[in-house]
Formats: C-alpha cells, structure tokens, sequence
C-alpha cells in the first residue's frame, strides 16, 4: 500500500509541471477575452460630453482567479480519474430518478401557493411570470430539439408571430385575448409547416443555419414593415386579457368591485401569473401526451436513426412538419401572452439572444427531461434576477454593477460548467415510452451520445 501510495505521488509529481502549464496556457487565453468584456467599459462624460474608458482591475484579476482554479481542479480530476482506481457501479439502472415522482408535485404546489405568500409582491411576481414563460418555451422548443432531435435556431420567430399575432388582430379587428390566443398559435404552426419544407433534407449544422436565418429574416421583416408591423417603434396600447370580460380597472365594474375586493395592480399580476402557469400546465400535458402516442415515438426513432425511420415505413416528411408545427404553436401562445402582459411589442424583443436563451435552457435541463427545463429556467433566468439583490456583489464591483450587463458570460460558464459536471443535462436520464412489464429508468451512465 505504501509503495503504491508512493508511485501515484511521484507519477503527480511528474504531471505537475504540465498541469501548471495547460492551466496558465488557459488563463492567458481568458485573459485575451476578458480584456474587451471586463476589464475595459465605456462611459461618457456628462460635463464635457466626450468618452472615456475605465479600467475594471476587479472584474479582471477575479475572473482570471477563476479560470485558474478551475483549470487545476479540472486536471487534477482528470488525473486521478486516468491514475486511480476504476468505480463499477453495483446498480446499472439510474438512482437518480427515485425523487421525480415527487419533485414535480411539490413544485406544482409551490408554483400555485408562491403568489399568496405574505413576501409576493409586485417584482416576485413579474420573475415568476418571466420564469414560468420561459418554461413554456423550453417545453415547446424541446419537442423540435429533445424528441425530434431537430437543432432550431430560429424559435423565437414562432415566439414573435404569436405576439404579433395577437397585437394586430386586436388592433385592426378588435379580438379579444381569449379568441386571439388559438389564432396565434394556429398562425405560429402554419409558420412552422412554412419553415418545415425547405429544410426536410437537412440535419445538423445546416439545419441550425437554416432556422437561424429564418429567425432573423422574420425579425428583419417586422423592422422593416413599418405600414403593417410600426417598425422599431413596434405596436403599443395593446389590450389586456380580462377576467372573463371583466377588466382588471379601478371603476365600478372592475375586477375589485365585482367580487367585493379592494382595488390592487397585484390582481392582474396575479391573474396574468396563474393565466401563464395554465398555459405551461397545458404544454406540459400535451407534450407529455404526445410522447406516449405514435406520434411521439416516431419523434424519438427519427432523432435516434433517421435512415431506420425510413427502413421501417414512417412517413419522416410528416413527422418532421409535425415536430415544427406543434413546438411553434406553443411558442406562438407564449408569444399572445407576452403581448398581452406587456402591451407592447418592438422587434428588438424577438433577436437571436431569445432563441439562444431558449436553447441553453433546453440544452441545460436536459435534451428530453421536462423537469430539467423547469430546473434550467430558475437557475438561468431567476438566477441573474437573484445577482442584483446580492449585497456584497456591489460591496466589491461597486454600486453601479450589474449582473445583466454579463449575462452571456454567466451563460457561458454555466454551460461549460454543466457539460463538464453533467454532460446530458440536470435531469441526464430517460424514461423509456416503450417498455416490458416494468418501466425503468435509463441513467446517465448507460446513456451514449446519440444513443439511449
């Protein structure tokens, strides 16, 4: 025992030198990014109307101690992995999903009971609204990229058909919400057939190219047809849903007068909270449907082998459309409500860095776990939401810090980070749809790239 205690010291005596290199090699590279993104920032001067630079050492030197410490911990890992003993786990199947059956209730639950809570106000409620809308897309676009395996870059072009959907129609048709909403996904679909046929042949990265430029030729469209869409300057004073018919207003036949309340804005935000968390309930069920039918189970061949689908007889014409249509008709309902809710709408709402958020959280949660979609919108969007109110981030970067301003940088540790941690996501095991006598769980471990 001592004398391989004593070979394995001397072989990472040995390595010690590379690791030390490789980690320094990687922080000279962060630093070369970190000069333009942190340490240097603009800011113009007020009295004497000129530009100057700031120089943040700060944000500089504690992401470069950052990277470093990652860098040693990472190889030191994977030494230890290369040099010391082999685990086998007694237990091939997933232990990681022996909580599932309970966390999604319990997560209902506190969904439902968080708007009554005695600490909710207005600003808790516009996050939840927020978090809960990004769900909804993560759930919509993992039909497409989860369970068709169809990489769309463009999904907020569905997001913004729906909320323009709904601003026009009501604008030149007076419609109401409720008759807007399925018009708005009926039309987010039909756009996706549109986008389904030219790009029926194509996988991978062609196919991302393809669906991004659909999302930015969509948004260039609505920026540029000022007569239809008010161009940059969007579409405003746009209706709100009402409860029912009846409006959420101050007057004697409002929503606090009707029922004997007294006059809040916390009752829209709450009606427009529990509207959205139908809405993702809807989604949910639909989705999770869909995955039992036949429908779902072609999603699931066509992602794992394209060439079998087509030796088995399944039509991969229709069950690429449909994977476009279903997962844009939800994004066109989350794009009815955020027109809704906000009463205002501007292409600037609808660029590339939505549809990458969308993404990351699908990617994030897990290819094909609904759960990890809930888990990865907390985490991304109610995490940076939960930056600003953390005091000693302004006690060392200064009054003036904020986390939204690095939000990409987050993304982009947190994906790095993951994909180390847990390559397949948060929630990294399957469920099978298609099981004998007993249906179990498939871990992460047991799970390939492209296969399982």
């Amino acid at each position: 025992m001592t004398q391989s205690h004593n070979d394995r010291s001397q072989d990472f005596g040995q390595a010690l030198p590379g690791i030390i290199k490789r980690s320094l090699f990687t922080v000279a590279i962060a630093a070369i990014i970190f000069v333009p993104t942190l340490l240097l920032r603009t800011q113009a001067s007020q009295a004497t109307n000129t530009l100057f630079i700031l120089y943040r050492w700060e944000f500089f030197a504690i992401g470069c101690a950052f990277i470093l410490l990652w860098r040693v911990i990472y190889e030191i890992r994977a030494w230890q992995n290369a040099h010391g003993p082999r685990k086998v786990s007694a237990r091939p199947q997933a232990q990681e999903n022996r909580f599932a059956p309970y966390v999604g209730p319990v997560l209902l639950i506190a969904a439902i009971l968080m708007p009554f809570m005695p600490f909710t106000d207005r600003y808790i409620l516009d996050i939840g609204i927020l978090i809960i809308t990004y769900v909804m897309l993560g759930w919509g676009l993992q039909i497409v990229v989860g369970l068709a395996g169809l990489l769309d870059l463009g999904y907020v072009a569905f997001y913004a058909v729906g909320a323009y959907s709904y601003a026009l129609l009501a604008e030149h048709f007076g419609f109401g919400f409720w008759i807007c909403l399925p018009l708005a996904g009926v039309f987010a679909a039909t756009w996706g057939v549109i986008l389904g046929f030219p790009v029926l042949r194509l996988r991978g990265d062609y196919l991302a190219i393809v669906t991004l430029a659909f999302g930015e030729i969509i948004r260039v469209v609505l920026l540029n047809w000022r007569d239809f869409t008010g161009g940059s300057n969007g579409l405003s004073n746009i209706p709100r849903p009402s409860f029912f018919g009846i409006p959420f207003s101050q007057g004697p036949d409002g929503f606090a007068a009707t029922f004997g309340l007294e006059f809040s804005s916390l009752q829209r935000m709450g009606f427009l909270y529990f509207l959205i968390l139908a809405l993702a309930l809807l989604t949910f069920y639909i989705s999770s449907r869909l995955r039992k039918l036949p429908m779902g189970r072609a999603w699931e061949a066509l992602r794992e082998d394209e060439i079998a689908c087509r030796s088995l007889g399944l039509n991969t014409i229709n069950t690429k459309l449909s994977a476009f249509a279903i997962g844009a008709m939800f994004g066109g309902f989350a794009g009815s409500f955020f027109a809704a809710k906000q009463a205002f709408i501007s292409p600037e709402s609808f660029n590339f860095m939505e549809s990458a958020t969308i993404l990351a959280i699908v990617v994030l949660g897990g290819m094909s776990s609904q759960l990890g979609v809930v888990f990865s919108s907390i985490a991304m969007v109610g995490g940076i939401e939960a930056l600003r109110q953390l005091q000693f981030l302004k006690a060392i970067f200064g009054n003036d810090f904020d986390p939204s301003s690095l939000r990409l940088l987050f993304f982009g540790l947190a994906m790095v980070i993951v994909m180390l941690w847990r390559p397949r996501g948060f929630v990294s095991s399957r469920v099978p749809t298609v099981f004998f006598r007993e249906k179990k769980s498939v871990g992460s471990s047991m799970i390939s790239q492209g296969r399982g």
